[in-house]
């Protein structure tokens, strides 16, 4: 597993994404089609991001801490793990649904999905964060590098 620092790094660029968003996520400006074309850009970049940062967290970080010495540890990431397949599914419709065409029409429906997918994104890493993160850096044996 990569040191901690590596997955909270990963964290803070995919927050930072969402917070380039949020002031693009209002009806009149994605009325503007320079912006629709630029809010619709960014959310297919974070799309990616997320993707691979799970997909890469699935394969470097959980699989070892489910099998966990701690117990604390193990229920932590099969919460996490269980919560992350319906943020992944939930991210999966929402691109079919929303990015999947270049109209930019993003009418309430879409502000509304849009913004509980980015709230609950930003949920989920702080929650990853604040338990997961703070056990492994609390514990240096469980921070090991993949050196």
């Amino acid at each position: 597993m990569q040191p901690v620092s590596v997955y909270r790094e990963q964290h803070k660029e995919i927050l930072g994404m969402v917070e380039e968003l949020r002031p693009l996520l209002d009806k009149r400006e994605l009325e503007i089609r320079p912006v629709a074309k630029t809010a619709h850009k960014l959310l297919c970049e974070l799309m990616v991001k997320v993707k691979d940062h799970l997909a890469h967290e699935d394969k470097e970080v959980y699989p070892e801490l489910l099998t966990d010495s701690e117990a604390k540890v193990r229920t932590i990431t099969w919460g996490l793990v269980s919560g992350e397949h319906s943020l992944r599914q939930w991210f999966e419709e929402y691109n079919k649904k929303w990015l999947k065409n270049c109209d930019f029409q993003f009418d309430d429906e879409f502000l509304r999905e849009t913004k509980s997918l980015l709230d609950a994104l930003a949920m989920r890493i702080e929650r990853e964060e604040h338990l997961l993160f703070a056990k492994l850096e609390a514990d240096p044996e469980k921070e090991r590098s993949s050196d």
